[in-house]
């Protein structure tokens, strides 16, 4: 079993991976703003850390094998908070032997079958607008980086299921709105690309299974 670094941990998206994680043996660091917030991440070591800070990502992740990114600060803007992240786990993740990192993203980032963002689409809530922005500066932070990180995004399809149950299946699609998957899924998908990569240096989207 490996060694997982999990960044934004304390949220739902994170405490998934977390557990997921846990569930399937790897030993796993949990990493937060508060680790006395977070007593509840039973079986992980919680530590204190900020993405954005490519020296603190590099001494957190020194020793782990993969990454997963997960965090999200609510102070502060998304255009400054996403690439920024994205641009210290790049260079920290790299100065730790860190050799594959897995993003939560936003199904907004996808592209259509005609190649526009669904966010560009028309009818797409402009409220939205900023937390997409940061996310697809981050991303393109993500893109380009050299070879040497192997990077994935992974979102739902169309958004979460957000008082879905885990099922332990999912499916990769393409952008659907009316798609929807649960945190346990998604986070099903999120280890699945670290214990057996199978996409590399993209952005993919996921769904429930069909039954």
């Amino acid at each position: 079993m490996g060694k997982i670094i999990v960044f934004g941990a304390g949220g739902r998206a994170g405490r998934a991976a977390v557990g997921e994680a846990l569930r399937r043996g790897h030993q796993v660091t949990a990493v937060v703003r508060d680790p006395d917030r977070h007593r509840h991440l039973t079986g992980a070591a919680v530590r204190a850390g900020d993405v954005t800070a490519a020296g603190a990502v590099a001494g957190l992740a020194a020793g782990h094998d993969a990454a997963i990114m997960a965090a999200y600060d609510a102070g502060a803007r998304p255009d400054a908070f996403f690439p920024a992240a994205a641009r210290a786990l790049l260079d920290g993740l790299t100065r730790a032997g860190v050799g594959r990192l897995v993003a939560v993203g936003l199904a907004a980032t996808l592209e259509t079958a005609d190649g526009t963002p669904l966010m560009d689409t028309p009818g797409f809530p402009q409220e939205f607008r900023p937390i997409c922005l940061g996310h697809a500066a981050a991303a393109a932070v993500l893109r380009s980086s050299d070879d040497r990180m192997d990077w994935l995004i992974v979102s739902p399809a169309g958004d979460f299921d957000h008082a879905g149950a885990r099922s332990g299946r999912y499916a990769v699609a393409a952008v659907d709105m009316t798609g929807r998957i649960s945190y346990g899924d998604l986070a099903v998908a999120l280890l699945d690309e670290i214990d057996n990569p199978r996409h590399h240096r993209t952005h993919i989207g996921v769904t429930a299974a069909p039954r």
